[in-house]
């Protein structure tokens, strides 16, 4: 039986193969971002400010749909997109798998928008009660972080439960038509489950799976092009920063842009991360101790190295560390 780790690495290795690689762009010309209908770079797609901003160098931006973190970096793996965000387990996968990417900027998320909800009729009221249940999750996906660290809280092993690996879309209906028991999800989709007849909030991760949502980019591209990188971290803080001081209206945008209901996108700007930070010592330890406990219980082939994929504008990884 192939195990779980390997699969993963087999898939970015399959896809990485016959995704169809364009001719490469002169670094100058194009940026291409892979985003998903989450959060701050949905927003700055929609602003236009990106385009506006290198405009006058002649760069053109590029923008590239992901219905969540793993095909989106197995993108980046394949060179069809130079820059994206995810959350925080699928770049361990990536690394495990050689991906040649860096984190360059980090969102710390205390846990507030993400959960774990289940059906009401499943007879699960308390965390030990997972055991045996089967649970809805996005694999390589930060929603499999928060199930590995709310089962350790609980005391029951990963093995003991039944992991259904499915995309948010396929899970939603899953967990309504009683095929699966719950589902460990991220915003907005966790907001609209809340809205789901005969489902409840079992525990969302804040205090139980704290982690950091990332920007990364192509090695070859932030290397060569770190003052472009530099300006569309630059640009989402400023949208960061405005989403935060008018909820209202970015959650009008995101409803606008993504499909999700007003109400739904309501709740989760309500309790959204937008602090965007470069990476340190701290960020980098949060991140390392996900790693490792992905290769203690065999969802990663063998342990990473966070510190060797981050960069920084100047290059000066080790004094960003400290």
């Amino acid at each position: 039986m192939i195990s779980i780790a390997r699969q993963a690495l087999l898939t970015f290795a399959l896809l990485a193969a016959v995704w169809p690689r364009p001719a490469l762009a002169d670094p100058a010309k194009e940026l291409r971002i892979g985003y998903q209908k989450i959060g701050v770079l949905l927003a700055l797609k929609g602003q236009g400010a990106l385009e506006k901003r290198f405009a006058a160098q002649g760069i053109k931006v590029t923008w590239v749909e992901f219905s969540s973190g793993p095909p989106l970096i197995e993108a980046l793996n394949a060179g069809a997109i130079d820059f994206g965000y995810t959350g925080d387990t699928p770049p361990l996968f990536a690394q495990a798998a050689a991906v040649d990417f860096v984190y360059v900027a980090a969102f710390p998320a205390p846990g507030r928008s993400s959960a774990i909800v289940v059906r009401d009729g499943s007879g699960i009221t308390t965390l030990a009660d997972l055991r045996g249940k089967r649970i809805a999750v996005t694999k390589g996906s930060s929603a499999q972080n928060v199930l590995v660290r709310v089962l350790e809280k609980a005391g029951v092993p990963y093995d003991a439960v039944q992991p259904v690996y499915v995309q948010p879309a396929d899970a939603g209906a899953a967990l309504r038509n009683g095929s699966v028991d719950a589902w460990s999800i991220w915003d907005p989709f966790y907001a609209l489950a809340q809205a789901y007849p005969g489902v409840h909030v079992l525990t969302d991760a804040a205090g139980i799976a704290p982690s950091n949502n990332f920007f990364l980019a192509s090695r070859t591209f932030a290397q060569s092009n770190p003052a472009i990188v530099s300006g569309v971290i630059d640009e989402a803080r400023k949208v960061a920063t405005w989403a935060q001081r008018h909820q209202a209206e970015y959650a009008r945008v995101l409803a606008d842009a993504s499909g999700v209901d007003l109400a739904a996108e309501k709740l989760a700007v309500g309790r959204g991360d937008y602090e965007i930070v470069p990476l340190n010592a701290a960020i980098v330890a949060q991140e390392q101790a996900i790693a490792d406990t992905f290769a203690k219980l065999g969802l990663l082939p063998h342990p990473v190295v966070v510190r060797a994929n981050v960069w920084t504008a100047d290059g000066n990884v080790a004094a960003a560390l400290r």
